[in-house]
């Protein structure tokens, strides 16, 4: 799960939005805590905490005092809103301008991503 190109708590932070829109942590259920994080992973639990807060900090998490962190309500709408921005800008808009320099029409891109998507 965790490699060393990125910080981890980012990727900390990744896995459970993935977790949370695979269905593995459904909306208002808990998720695991920061020490069981840092035990499972291995690591510094101040580094798993930076992970989990970043999701609280963003909305997709929130507290419960002395009970533990849960999936907010609206959580998975809201990660899927914010990854299809990010997918679009990333991918989407550099394929279109790619395609644009080597003379590829929008009907013969769709049309080769058509044919991927089936393959």
């Amino acid at each position: 799960m965790l490699d060393d190109s990125r910080p981890l708590f980012v990727q900390i932070a990744e896995q459970i939005e993935n977790d949370i829109l695979d269905g593995t942590y459904p909306e208002e259920t808990a998720v695991p805590s920061t020490n069981e994080l840092a035990a499972f992973l291995r690591i510094n639990p101040a580094t798993a905490g930076k992970g989990l807060n970043r999701l609280v900090d963003s909305g997709i998490l929130y507290k419960r005092r002395g009970i533990g962190m849960f999936v907010a309500t609206g959580a998975t709408r809201q990660l899927k809103e914010s990854r299809q921005t990010s997918f679009a800008a990333e991918y989407v808009a550099p394929l279109i301008h790619e395609a644009a320099k080597l003379g590829i029409s929008t009907e013969d891109l769709v049309a080769l991503i058509t044919k991927e998507a089936q393959s």
